[in-house]
């Protein structure tokens, strides 16, 4: 059975599951509450649909790690619905932090209904998530749940430790490449890993197993973001569907700006002399790639892609989700650029 085929059958679960766990907000005086959740899952509301809701990369990442440890995908789905929760939790939020005011095409929450109510439905989605992780018990030994409900506890630590980390990271002038790394392992490569690892523990891998998954987990994330900085500088817009004027407007601080900075050049001094304008974008981004920004980044993605392919095959997933979980891997580290 191909990646495919695996999303055709989980990915309507998974929709079920996430549908269910929300609802616990659908009671008659907090249904506009609820719709507010709906809203921003994707499901209600102008727009509402498929590119609404986004792929559900990280729920499906669970169910096929838990899959190709040879277990019946269905048992994980609260978990699953859990870190997809922890994900919309954060995306909340971060468009009020961001002040964003569009997300996946989409008006976001705090722009129709404010801040105060968007940070009280970032904080439902994650009490949400918390509930959903408990229901694990109905199916696992109590051990087997608390271990998983743990692993997510760390992760949304670390999920505002990295997020910390970026905001902080705005002020400053004398960031480095080894800054770089401690930030998206929290905010991109901590919940990744933790897809992976709690779906090895609810497959029934042994320790040395799920410590291959979650690493593979975690390198992959990774490799992503570093993907993503590139593709935010040099992307194609008309296959990413994203701004490549945007990273460099912005001042984001991306590992080639990182990488260019440290060289001392012509992109550094422009970097230093303030806010690089849309018109300048093109000439700033080729005088970073010069300079080896580019490159840079591309060796280390490929570093990084190597790793987590490395530990997936250490991992010895097995079957059809096995192969689905590397084709998976694969397409996310292999986006067109």
């Amino acid at each position: 059975m191909s990646l495919k085929q695996h999303i055709e059958i989980m990915l309507p679960a998974i929709e079920d599951e996430l549908k269910k766990q929300v609802a616990r907000l659908d009671a008659d005086r907090t249904r506009p509450f609820h719709e507010m959740l709906t809203y921003h899952m994707g499901w209600t509301g102008e727009g509402a649909g498929k590119e609404a809701t986004g792929k559900r990369i990280r729920p499906l990442m669970v169910l096929l790690t838990a899959a190709s440890c040879g277990t019946d995908f269905n048992a994980a789905l609260p978990a699953a619905a859990a870190v997809e929760l922890v994900h919309n939790f954060s995306l909340v939020h971060d468009d009020v932090q961001d002040n964003s005011d569009k997300r996946r095409g989409r008006s976001t929450v705090w722009t129709i209904w404010g801040v105060p109510m968007a940070i009280n439905v970032g904080d439902a989605l994650f009490v949400i998530s918390n509930q959903a992780m408990m229901d694990l018990a109905r199916v696992y030994p109590a051990g087997v749940a608390l271990r998983a409900a743990s692993i997510l506890h760390d992760t949304c630590l670390d999920l505002t430790r990295g997020q910390f980390l970026d905001m902080s990271y705005e002020e400053r002038a004398d960031l480095n490449i080894e800054d770089y790394f401690p930030m998206i392992g929290g905010k991109t490569s901590a919940l990744l890993s933790a897809c992976t690892h709690i779906g090895a523990l609810l497959g029934g891998a042994d320790e040395s197993a799920q410590e291959s998954y979650r690493a593979f987990g975690y390198h992959l994330g990774l490799a992503f973001q570093i993907q993503d900085d590139i593709l935010g500088i040099w992307g194609d817009e008309s296959l990413t569907g994203k701004s490549s004027a945007g990273d460099l407007v912005e001042g984001k601080n991306s590992l080639p700006v990182l990488y260019g900075l440290g060289k001392g050049g012509k992109f550094a001094k422009r970097w230093s002399q303030g806010a690089i304008t849309a018109g300048e974008v093109s000439a700033v981004a080729a005088q970073l790639e010069s300079e080896g920004g580019k490159s840079y980044a591309e060796e280390m993605s490929v570093t990084e892609t190597q790793t987590a392919l490395g530990h997936l095959q250490r991992a010895n997933p097995r079957g059809a989700a096995g192969e689905a979980l590397l084709e998976l891997a694969n397409i996310l580290l292999k986006r067109n650029q």
